[in-house]
């Protein structure tokens, strides 16, 4: 497998905020705590130590061991990482990621990688301490739909299932019949009957989601000591119960986002547009079947959305006190309750994750909890070896893959027609003829200035029009050319998309097994800030 590297930027698919940040804009410096690099993790860990209540830890850590409790086989690396939480000079490396089916698309595999090879360069750094890498399962999530389905070999496989309330204990009924039809679609070969030994392990044998999910990602990752915690817990709600009263109470979320999307707008871009815009309250509450977003109907007085329920703030304020696994925060108060509960160093995310973390620097300053590192994580395009043999007789480089479709076919039908369909050098001899025409009308009738530039771009759009129709009759009378391109480009980037955010990761381990895991892990620098491209010879 050869790797290499591209800028985010000519990719054409990350946006100008991701890239400024990778880059290190300084506009965006008011709006983060450090800069993701080894050096400032050691500033990063000393403020922590200050900032995080150690009495957290036996509770954090005998929480987990609870959670793991129905897996048969824990790695000992795991069940020692999940025992040191509870010593204080232990630290935690977190992503997370909803209960996508079969892990959704392939990123999820590129956030748990970014944060296993994290914690690896640390742990070398700083050996004097102790860095655990941290999935937290998005277990509250009521988003059904989003994640009740993955991709394999341009086919869709969904479970067809309803609920609106919290997925991670969602039970798994209805789910083998998905498994059924989707293992008819793998080989016989040996990573074929893996795949089909990691669904029958999780799926198939687990009661809900969560824990489904849970035994499929340990099943991959737990041999390198990554730890899954479900935040849904009595016991952890608990420790953020101070954060969520005040919440209720002061609403200090909505007013610290909005000054911050204010100063955004002031200092960065004034067309900046929220990731996520702040409600009053940024709480839901929990039924079993429910997740209800809490809004403040009048001053002291609170309802649940789509419902007739109402709370006086007393009422809400008791059942928080002796039910506090009942309010579940959003997007927003997420990433506070996160780092109240974890001695946690830094969040790995993506793009749009990155954004809305960015909107949150001065609430967790207005909290008094430090703010993690935010480190973009790793991206990738995986090219087979068929794929990787066609791109070589079609003569691409990389930088051509991430054209659109319709520039990639127009370039190279450019560049192997044997006619010249570039017609730029007639508008340049336009321009320079209508420059002469437009001196001459100004030194005698200046009234003419509006036909000739009418006239201009008329014939400017002519010479467009033939430039396409002419390009497009080459494309046709190429047509085997351009089937290829286009076969080519499909595979790579389905529908348009990066492969990440369509392919499941099964595709690949069909192909390559558990050492696909073992390739990645090896060539994904989590500091590199560059978009990865790997291509298998054979």
């Amino acid at each position: 497998m050869t790797s290499n590297e591209l800028t985010y930027r000519s990719t054409n698919f990350a946006n100008s905020l991701v890239c400024e940040y990778i880059e290190g804009k300084e506009e965006l410096d008011p709006f983060y705590n450090r800069k993701p690099n080894s050096k400032n993790f050691l500033n990063q860990l000393r403020e922590k130590q200050l900032n995080y209540a150690n009495s957290n830890r036996s509770v954090l850590s005998e929480t987990i061991k609870d959670q793991y409790k129905h897996i048969n086989f824990l790695c000992d690396k795991v069940e020692k990482n999940i025992s040191t939480l509870a010593d204080n000079k232990t630290f935690t490396i977190t992503t997370g990621h909803q209960l996508n089916i079969m892990t959704g698309p392939m990123y999820f595999i590129y956030k748990i990688i970014t944060t296993i090879n994290l914690v690896k360069k640390l742990s070398k750094d700083y050996p004097e301490y102790k860095f655990i890498p941290i999935y937290w399962m998005a277990s509250e999530d009521h988003d059904l739909e989003e994640i009740s389905n993955f991709n394999f070999k341009g086919k869709n496989f969904k479970w067809n299932k309803k609920s609106s309330g919290p997925v991670g204990k969602l039970s798994n009924n209805g789910l083998k019949e998905l498994f059924n039809v989707f293992t008819k679609e793998l080989s016989k070969s040996q990573n074929g009957k893996k795949i089909k030994k990691l669904i029958k392990q999780s799926y198939l044998s687990s009661k809900n989601l969560a824990n489904a999910t849970r035994v499929l990602v340990n099943e991959i990752f737990g041999q390198y000591g990554l730890v899954i915690i479900d935040p849904s817990e009595k016991k952890l709600k608990k420790l953020f119960i101070p954060y969520m009263k005040d919440e209720i109470m002061l609403q200090d979320c909505e007013r610290s986002v909005l000054k911050t999307l204010k100063t955004i707008q002031k200092k960065y871009d004034k067309n900046y547009k929220p990731q996520v815009n702040p409600r009053d309250i940024n709480l839901f509450f929990l039924s079993d079947n429910n997740r209800k977003r809490i809004f403040m109907k009048s001053k002291g007085v609170f309802a649940l959305d789509a419902s007739d329920v109402i709370f006086k703030e007393k009422e809400l304020l008791e059942i928080l006190n002796l039910n506090p696994e009942k309010f579940s925060p959003n997007v927003l108060m997420r990433p506070l309750y996160q780092e109240v509960i974890l001695p946690n160093l830094c969040y790995v995310g993506g793009g749009g994750e990155l954004s809305y973390w960015l909107e949150l620097k001065n609430y967790f300053d207005v909290k008094k909890i430090s703010f993690p590192i935010i480190l973009h994580r790793n991206s990738a395009l995986i090219i087979d070896y068929k794929t990787s043999k066609k791109i070589k007789n079609l003569n691409l480089k990389y930088e051509d893959l991430f054209l659109s479709r319709s520039s990639l076919i127009n370039k190279k039908v450019r560049q192997i027609s044997d006619i010249d369909l570039d017609l730029s050098f007639l508008k340049n001899t336009l321009k320079n003829q209508f420059a002469y025409l437009q001196d001459l009308v100004l030194k005698t009738d200046s009234t003419f200035n509006d036909a000739l530039t009418s006239q201009m771009i008329k014939q400017n759009k002519g010479i467009d029009d033939l430039e396409k129709r002419l390009l497009k009759a080459q494309r046709n009378k190429l047509s085997d050319h351009v089937n290829r391109l286009t076969i080519v480009h499909e595979t790579l980037f389905p529908g348009g998309r990066l492969q990440e955010r369509i392919v499941n990761f099964s595709e690949f381990y069909e192909i390559y097994g558990p050492e696909l895991i073992e390739l990645l892990m090896n060539n994904l620098d989590p500091f590199s800030g560059k978009f990865n491209v790997f291509e298998f010879s054979n």
